[in-house]
C-alpha cells in the first residue's frame, strides 16, 4: 500500500479529530469562556455549516488546480484554523476560527478520495478509499477521547495545538509522498450539475441529513449528560468516548457487510435502532453500566448506517461522483448543525438534558420515514460501488 495513502489517512484523522473533539470539551470551553452549554453547542453547528457551505465553494475554487496542490493548500487552511482556535480568547473569535477550519473539510475528503483511488490498481480502488477514511474512524476511536483527556488535563486550547501539530506532519507527508499527476482529467462541471435532477438522489441526501441530525443531537451534548446525569468523572467522559468510538468502528464494519447484501434493509434497520437506543438512553443515562452499554449499542447502530448511505447516494448520483461526494459531506454537516441546534434548543428551553435523547429519537424517526419513501418503489438490492 503506497505511503501516500497513509499521509491521506493521517490528514483525515486530524480533520476528524478537530471536528468531533469539541463535543468532549464542550463543558470546559463553556466554563472557560463563561458561556452556556447551548451557546457552546453553536461551535459544533458553526463548524458543520462551514463545511456545508465551504465544501462546494472550495471544490469549485480548486477544480482547475492540480489535486496535490489543492490538498496541500487545504491542509494549510486546516493548520491555520486550528492555531486560531488555540489562540482564541473569546467565543466570537473561536467561532470564526472553527468556521475557517471547516472550509477545508469537504473539499479535502472529496479530492482526497479521488487521489486515493488513483494511487492503486483498479481492483483495489475501494480498499484505497476505505483506508483513507480509516483515519476518520480512528479520529472517533482515538482522537476524540485522547484529545478530550488532553484538553481536560492541560486546558482545551492544548488540544487544538496538538491537532495543529498533527496537521503540520500531515502537510509535510502530503508534499513528500503524493505524486504529481500531470495528466488529470478536468472536472466537467456542467455534466455533473445536470446529473442532479434525480429525485431519489435528493431523498438520499435528506436521509444523510437526518441520520447526522439524529446522531449529533445526542452526541453533541454527551459530555454534559455524562457529567450531570450519569455522574461520571471528567476522566470517565474520556473513557466513555473511547467506548463510543469502539462502537462506531464495529458498527461501520457490520454496516458495510449488511449494505453489501441489501442497502434498503440496512438503512431501515439502522434508523430504527438509532431511534430505539436514543430513546432508551433517556432512562439508562441515570445508571453507569446501563448508560455505557446503551451508548455502545447506539454507536454501533449509528455508524452501521454510514456505508449504506454512501452507497445509496453514489448509486443515485453515479453520473456526478465528484459533486455528489461533496454534496453528501455537505448534507452530513447540515445534519450535524441541525442536530446540535435541536439538542441545544431542548436544553435552552428548560426541558433538561434527559430530553435530548428523545429529540434525537424523533429525528431518527423522520429519517426512517424518508428511508421508507425512498425505497417504496424498489427492491433495495444493490451491489457495492467503488466510488464510496
Amino acid at each position: 500500500m503506497p505511503i501516500s495513502l497513509l499521509a491521506l489517512a493521517m490528514s483525515a484523522f486530524a480533520i476528524g479529530t478537530t471536528e468531533f473533539v469539541i463535543m468532549g470539551l464542550l463543558p470546559d470551553v463553556a466554563g472557560d469562556l463563561s458561556i452556556s452549554i447551548p451557546t457552546a453547542g453553536w461551535l459544533i453547528s458553526g463548524y458543520a455549516l462551514g463545511v456545508a457551505i465551504g465544501a462546494p465553494i472550495m471544490a469549485l475554487l480548486t477544480a482547475r488546480l492540480p489535486r496535490k496542490l489543492s490538498l496541500v493548500l487545504l491542509m494549510v487552511i486546516f493548520i491555520v484554523g486550528n492555531i486560531l482556535c488555540a489562540l482564541a480568547l473569546n467565543y466570537q473569535f473561536l467561532m470564526l476560527a472553527r468556521i475557517i477550519t471547516a472550509l477545508c473539510h469537504g473539499a479535502f475528503f472529496g479530492i482526497g478520495a479521488v487521489v486515493a483511488a488513483s494511487l492503486v490498481a483498479p481492483n483495489r480502488k475501494a480498499s484505497a478509499v476505505a483506508l483513507m477514511f480509516t483515519g476518520l474512524t480512528l479520529a472517533n476511536v482515538l482522537g476524540v477521547p485522547i484529545g478530550t483527556w488532553f484538553g481536560q488535563l492541560y486546558g482545551w486550547r492544548s488540544t487544538f495545538w496538538g491537532v495543529a501539530i498533527i496537521g503540520v506532519v500531515a502537510f509535510i507527508a502530503l508534499i513528500v509522498s503524493l505524486p504529481s499527476q500531470k495528466e488529470e482529467t478536468p472536472t466537467d462541471l456542467k455534466r455533473e450539475v445536470s446529473a442532479l435532477a434525480n429525485g431519489k438522489l435528493w431523498l438520499s441526501l435528506a436521509m444523510t441529513v437526518f441520520f447526522a441530525a439524529a446522531m449529533f443531537a445526542l452526541f453533541s451534548y454527551i459530555a454534559p449528560m455524562l457529567l450531570q446525569v450519569t455522574g461520571v468523572t471528567h476522566q470517565g467522559v474520556s473513557w466513555t468516548l473511547f467506548l463510543i468510538g469502539a462502537g462506531l468502528t464495529v458498527g461501520n464494519i457490520l454496516g458495510g457487510r449488511l449494505a453489501d447484501w441489501k442497502v434498503s434493509f440496512s438503512l431501515i434497520l439502522s434508523f430504527s435502532l438509532i431511534a430505539i437506543f436514543s430513546l432508551l438512553f433517556r432512562w439508562t443515562s441515570h445508571g453507569l453500566w446501563l448508560a455505557e452499554i446503551t451508548l455502545f449499542l447506539w454507536a454501533m447502530a449509528a455508524f452501521a448506517t454510514v456505508p449504506a448511505l454512501q452507497i445509496n447516494v453514489v448509486l443515485h448520483g453515479k453520473d456526478a461522483p465528484n459533486l455528489v461526494s461533496t454534496l453528501n459531506i455537505a448534507a452530513f454537516n447540515v445534519g450535524n448543525a441541525l442536530g446540535a441546534w435541536v439538542g441545544g434548543s431542548v436544553i435552552a428551553h428548560g426541558y433538561g438534558l434527559t430530553t435530548v435523547p428523545v429529540a434525537a429519537a424523533g429525528l431518527a424517526a423522520i429519517g426512517l420515514v424518508i428511508c421508507l419513501i425512498n425505497f417504496s418503489n424498489g427492491t433495495g438490492h444493490h451491489h457495492p460501488v467503488t466510488e464510496q
